[in-house]
């Protein structure tokens, strides 16, 4: 049996390593790289080394950004009194392509999974807390994937908020517009931009 030229397996195994992409869509993402021209290669391979590089977490919020704060940290028109709450920096910029948020982010850097061994202290929840007891917060929107480690990780948060809280603070959660199980990540931007301008009391 021939074997693959050992740069071409190569590439197939470390492409292979991607979430959702299996060997065979690997050997198709490898014969169009094959095809493309140096350049687009050189630069596909550039702006891999430089988010590992470049890229860091927001002190604040842990969005992914080049500087200490992000951008949206850093803006003066954001709303500093409103704070959503997602579970990874991606779904950020899910939310922001919506043009109907302009409040701040916090991200928990995951959800509470007793299967995965994912306990609250793993997240940033007492950073969350902290944020809410020194800065001028009038609301926290929970912002999780209507997944069961969502809905545990919401209910959780909650709690926490309405015991640490020393002021009034207003919990909403985005409408139910995102059918039960679905990802931020992957849900379309009308059905995400519903969700968010309708969010419910919690």
């Amino acid at each position: 049996m021939a074997t693959i030229n050992t740069s071409l397996e190569r590439l197939i195994t470390n492409l292979s390593k991607l979430p959702t992409i299996g060997r065979k869509t690997a050997l198709r993402l490898a014969a169009f790289l094959i095809k493309e021209n140096n350049e687009f290669a050189k630069e596909l391979a550039d702006s891999i080394i430089a988010i590992k590089e470049k890229i860091l977490l927001c002190k604040k919020c842990g969005n992914y950004s080049e500087t200490e704060l992000c951008n949206i940290c850093s803006a003066e028109n954001r709303d500093s009194a409103i704070i959503c709450v997602v579970e990874e920096p991606f779904d950020i910029l899910n939310i922001e392509k919506t043009g109907q948020f302009n409040g701040l982010y916090h991200t928990l850097s995951g959800v509470i999974s007793i299967q995965k061994g994912v306990m609250p202290e793993d997240l940033k929840i007492e950073k969350l807390l902290e944020r809410i007891k020194t800065e001028n917060i009038k609301e926290i929107i929970i912002a999780l994937n209507p997944t069961q480690e969502g809905e545990t990780t919401a209910l959780y948060l909650k709690q926490k908020i309405l015991e640490t809280a020393a002021k009034n603070i207003k919990i909403t959660r985005l409408a139910t517009g995102l059918p039960l199980g679905s990802i931020i990540e992957y849900t379309d931007k009308d059905t995400l931009s519903g969700a968010l301008a309708n969010r419910i009391d919690y």
